[in-house]
């Protein structure tokens, strides 16, 4: 399916299953494509131009829309309810793209001011907020850590496909680097050092190697796992700190001297063939095995500048979608927020807050299958699940057994640790609640003397008010008198000509008669 009226630039394309969102260049609108019915659905205005996007969430489900915005703030959009949430400008200079790890945990944003920024993504999304006063908590809206080792602008970020402890992100930039990431602890795993600025990235999907694109056109493969290379692979502490420069034969050129730049690399799920989109808008494959061109895909005349892969579909173990999202919700800029929410322990899901999408399955029985995770099995569950109860008695009986047995020296220095802690706390939670009071007295006494203005400024205009319109009251009286008199002397200047008319008229009769 094709899909007009489009120009995106790099990392400005995103896809789910049921839509496509293209943001416009050098516009704050973005593009919505529904691929159900084979059109474009809207166009969604922002307040910022969009500089990149990327989809989080399931590929079948509702999920979140994130976008990076000219101002170097992050904006997220809800899908299926609408929610925007605009985060703090954390960077200062424009957001060049975005990746979300497969988790849907974190979120990674490079920046043209050589800045990568950790971002929560349960954080941003949450309805309840930490309380600005409390500095345990990170300020809402805020990043995780930022990461600092580029000294240029930052052109694609990517995680790995595989979560777990070995997760890692790499990034290219304008300093001829790539830079493999711990994210979790925010230390550099590996820097690599390359002959030219890497334009895009793609990685493996096993996350064996990375593939980065060029100006000239060529690509070059970093294996991070090569026998002379990096023996232990990336987590290897004794190779970390030394970087590394990729030999020259895993560069590929094409055939052709006068290629343009690669804008967007993709990598096929069986490994074998890259795919790279060029800016006079030719499409190119690449043999992974054999390390060299393969051949030419399409040609679009114009420049190709972002390219997808979709998951492949009909394995047996592929799980059945729980929902559709048949149209979406366009952003809501109202807040969503209560204004006490994070102060006084507010987690109410706000009124206004609605899911819009279609559930393919029933709920499951009771006879829950033993697939579903335990959350799952209690969330659908008529009561509770025999194993939470079982759990739960096990618990207790644990605790009873502990609290009944004889106190030794070890518990002793533990209760006596306890009391001690517990008193600390105490002390904390009452100064927390003094000031807590004071706060509320002071703002209490704020909106007392603001009401008091109010009543005091709303007497001085009624005492104007009613002034103006007895100044008024008086002025027409004055001009009533003034006109009465004007109109009683003109009443007697026509009586007296009316007499003088009949007099002259008579006088003239009289004058016939005594002629006659």
């Amino acid at each position: 399916t094709s899909f007009k009226k489009s120009s995106t630039q790099p990392n400005c394309l995103a896809v789910s299953a049921t839509h496509i969102f293209a943001a416009q260049a050098d516009k704050s609108v973005i593009h919505l494509y529904n691929r159900e019915r084979g059109n474009q659905e809207a166009v969604v205005p922002f307040q910022e131009k969009i500089t990149c996007l990327a989809h989080a969430g399931y590929y079948h489900g509702a999920g979140t829309l994130v976008l990076g915005t000219q101002g170097g703030s992050l904006i997220l959009w809800e899908l299926a309810t609408g929610r925007h949430i605009s985060t703090s400008q954390s960077h200062l200079q424009p957001v060049t793209c975005l990746a979300v790890d497969p988790t849907f945990n974190f979120i990674l944003s490079g920046s043209s001011d050589s800045n990568l920024q950790l971002w929560s993504l349960p954080s941003l999304l949450s309805i309840s907020q930490p309380s600005h006063n409390d500095p345990s908590q990170p300020l809402p809206f805020s990043p995780v850590r930022t990461l600092t080792n580029h000294r240029a602008a930052i052109n694609a970020v990517l995680f790995a496909h595989i979560p777990g402890q070995t997760s890692f992100a790499i990034s290219a930039a304008d300093d001829q680097t790539c830079i493999v990431w711990d994210y979790a602890n925010g230390t550099v795993l590996h820097t690599y050092l390359l002959s030219d600025n890497p334009l895009c990235l793609a990685l493996d999907p096993a996350d064996r190697a990375a593939y980065t694109g060029f100006s000239d056109g060529s690509v070059q493969i970093i294996n991070f796992y090569k026998p002379n290379h990096l023996p232990h692979g990336l987590f290897d502490p004794s190779q970390q700190s030394a970087p590394t420069q990729p030999p020259r034969s895993d560069r590929w050129h094409l055939h052709d001297p006068l290629s343009s730049p690669v804008h967007a690399l993709q990598v096929s799920y069986d490994s074998t063939t890259l795919v790279s989109g060029h800016g006079d808008g030719k499409v190119h494959a690449w043999d992974t095995a054999k390390g060299k061109y393969s051949a030419q895909l399409a040609d679009f005349i114009l420049p190709v500048t972002n390219l997808l892969m979709l998951p492949p579909l009909g394995f047996p173990s592929t799980q059945t979608p729980n929902l559709k999202l048949h149209g979406v919700v366009k952003p809501r800029y109202e807040t969503f927020h209560s204004m006490n929410t994070g102060s006084n322990g507010d987690t109410s899901i706000p009124v206004n807050y609605s899911f819009t999408a279609q559930l393919l399955s029933t709920l499951p029985s009771q006879n829950t299958p033993s697939g579903l995770a335990d959350l799952d099995a209690a969330m659908t569950h008529p009561s509770f699940p025999d194993c939470m109860l079982e759990e739960g008695i096990a618990e207790l009986r644990a605790l009873n057994n502990r609290s009944s047995g004889p106190l030794g020296p070890d518990n002793m220095e533990q209760d006596d640790a306890l009391r001690t802690e517990n008193k600390k706390l105490k002390l904390q939670l009452n100064d927390a609640l003094r000031g807590q009071r004071e706060a509320i007295a002071e703002v209490l006494e704020y909106d007392q003397q603001s009401l008091r203005r109010r009543e005091e400024e709303s007497i001085k205009k009624a005492r104007k008010k009613r002034r103006r319109i007895r100044k008024m009251e008086a002025e027409e009286r004055r001009r009533k008198v003034v006109m009465g008199e004007v109109v009683e002397s003109a009443k007697e200047n026509g009586v007296k000509e009316a007499q003088d008319e009949t007099d002259e008229d008579l006088s003239s009769d009289t004058d016939e008669l005594s002629s006659d």
